[in-house]
């Protein structure tokens, strides 16, 4: 035999339904006021962000950082030649500053197992492909003759992804930085024997 209808325990549970998506709805709008608040503050600093329109009827599209060679590219300041540069400089200075992972003496088994983590085969290929990168990224450098400007402003917009904005902490430092960057992608895209490819 079923339960007996009871109004009033029906209208407690509608209610305890009801307050759980007001609770819901609260809390979404105060994580979209954060992030809000986030990128505004970031925007204030130089980054750039992307956000694609939302249609009617479709979820919410998260905020994407542009790297700065993206936002030059696409604000027209630089070339196709000279972005394929950029990240290829980009790429041997992050993967030659790549530190591998400490591994924890914790993951070591009291069976007489290894620790856990990546191989000392793995390890060794990680560490030749720095030491590669590293060797790469000097020679692009050498193609800036060691230009102390050129090479930082490299570092900052190729390597970290820095707008110029945010590389030069303002408008007026960004307009130096990204006539500096133009230079120095210049001779980075115009040099003989270049391999921009290869990683």
């Amino acid at each position: 035999m079923g339960r007996v209808y009871d109004p009033a325990r029906a209208m407690r549970e509608r209610l305890k339904v009801l307050e759980a998506r007001e609770a819901a709805r609260r809390e979404a709008r105060a994580v979209s006021d954060g992030v809000a608040e986030t990128v505004t503050l970031a925007r204030a600093r130089g980054a750039a962000f992307e956000k694609p329109a939302v249609r009617k009827g479709e979820r919410e599209t998260p905020y994407r950082r542009q790297a700065g060679l993206d936002w030059l590219l696409k604000k027209g300041r630089i070339t196709a030649a000279q972005k394929a540069a950029g990240e290829a400089y980009g790429e041997r200075w992050r993967r030659a500053g790549a530190a591998p992972a400490i591994a924890s003496t914790l993951a070591v088994q009291p069976s007489g197992g290894s620790a856990g983590g990546p191989s000392l085969g793995l390890l060794l290929k990680q560490a030749a492909g720095r030491q590669r990168a590293a060797e790469e990224l000097a020679g692009f450098r050498a193609r800036l003759s060691g230009q102390s400007d050129l090479v930082t402003v490299c570092d900052l917009v190729c390597g970290q992804e820095l707008t110029p904005r945010e590389a030069g902490g303002g408008d007026r430092d960004a307009a130096r930085i990204e006539a500096v960057l133009k230079v120095a992608l210049d001779i980075l895209a115009a040099a003989p024997n270049r391999r921009l490819g290869r990683v």
